[in-house]
């Protein structure tokens, strides 16, 4: 079960990543371009990427309850006796992804005040990039491509 979730937490990743990054040049496309905000695209894209990354969560969180590397390693090794690699996927791995959904989720609520789109564009892309910035900081890349 455990590399079942391992593999579809790293597959999904791929797919959030992808989608996210396209949200956040869509937003900044459309702000700096003075577009209309349209509901069959901008709004759809932005709404898929706040989907998978609220998916990628829940399989995330699940993960670290069951993972020897999540919060295993914090009982058992406390959080003084972490290394920086097992720190890096116990602790700021999640907290940090945490802080980006957070992010994104704070951009699409406020671009739905919005009427016009630049502002809704401008919403999403600030909040979705520092999202998007988020998730590349902590992303484990030495066990990612291994």
């Amino acid at each position: 079960m455990y590399e079942t979730i391992l593999t579809l937490h790293s597959y999904l990743a791929y797919v959030v990543l992808a989608v996210l990054f396209f949200a956040v040049a869509n937003a900044f496309m459309g702000w700096f371009g003075n577009k209309l905000f349209t509901p069959q695209k901008d709004f759809r894209l932005s709404l898929y990427a706040l989907i998978l990354s609220h998916m990628q969560l829940v399989i995330g969180l699940i993960l670290f309850f069951v993972s020897a590397n999540g919060f295993k390693a914090i009982q058992t090794l406390g959080m003084g006796g972490l290394n920086a690699p097992s720190r890096l996927l116990a602790v700021e791995h999640p907290f940090i992804n945490i802080v980006a959904i957070v992010l994104i989720t704070v951009g699409w609520s406020r671009h739905k005040k919005f009427i016009e789109g630049n502002k809704k564009f401008k919403n999403i892309a600030i909040f979705y990039g520092l999202g998007l910035v988020c998730f590349l900081s902590r992303i484990p890349w030495g066990q990612w491509f291994n």
